[in-house]
């Protein structure tokens, strides 16, 4: 295999908080000596996340095997699943802001068409289903456990307990007819044909929209990590994958 230098697109705060994490867990454990430091460690772990190369490649690049890469990477992004906020942590936060913005997004996997239950009927493509809730300066607060493709975004933010958290907190929140029904402090648009809402009903929805808008900075944020954009792992870990993404995202924003 060819071995070239490359680079990572991303701050170098993301990699000081990686690395930090990755020392303290290292005194936590005792360990006393590594092919790679916390350091590369952080760096192999960011390359994947960001780059979304397979663990051969980067076990060539740094030098290492590829059983080894797999470790290391996999004990980063686990310690960075933990350290990302609960909804109780996430909605303490929102509580500061005027309102927050819901939205759902799918994480496209590498699926055969048989596995219809990971299959979205609105996307048409397999993927898992993932919320997101953003503040109004489009910043990303929160972002949920995967659930399968085929579940849709009201169900998934009930499921969650995100409709019954925000209503408990008093935060209002703008979301899009995929909520049909949520309840609670949940905000929709008017329902029906634009030609059939009065005057008073689209302008409403025309501020609607324009609010919902903000949350997809939002949601590019979190599929800026290439990673996110094609998953071809186990489902089972697509959730440590977008929590840590999440614990990264807003360390580097903090």
């Amino acid at each position: 295999m060819l071995v070239y230098a490359s680079g990572v697109d991303m701050s170098s705060a993301a990699l000081r908080f990686l690395a930090a994490r990755l020392r303290e867990h290292r005194r936590a454990l005792g360990t006393r000596w590594r092919r790679l430091n916390a350091g590369r460690q952080a760096l192999l772990t960011l390359a994947h996340l960001c780059n979304g190369q397979p663990y051969a490649q980067l076990a060539a690049g740094f030098g290492i095997g590829t059983t080894t890469a797999y470790r290391y990477i996999t004990e980063a992004v686990n310690l960075l699943a933990a350290l990302a906020p609960t909804l109780t942590e996430a909605v303490r936060a929102a509580s500061t802001k005027a309102y927050v913005i819901l939205d759902g997004t799918l994480l496209p996997i590498d699926r055969i068409a048989a596995d219809r239950p990971l299959h979205s009927g609105k996307h048409k493509k397999h993927g898992m289903n993932v919320q997101v809730i953003a503040d109004p300066q489009k910043r990303l607060i929160w972002a949920s456990p995967a659930l399968a493709g085929a579940v849709h975004d009201v169900r998934a933010a009930r499921e969650h307990g995100i409709i019954e958290a925000l209503a408990e907190a008093g935060i209002a929140c703008w979301a899009d007819k995929g909520y049909r029904g949520a309840g609670g402090t949940v905000r929709l648009p008017y329902r029906g044909r634009w030609d059939s809402l009065s005057t008073g009903q689209q302008a409403v929805n025309r501020s609607h929209a324009k609010i919902r808008a903000l949350v997809e900075q939002a949601i590019a944020t979190l599929k800026s990590w290439r990673l996110l954009r094609k998953l071809r792992c186990s489902t089972t870990r697509i959730t440590s994958l977008v929590l840590a993404v999440l614990a990264l995202q807003l360390a580097a924003s903090g």
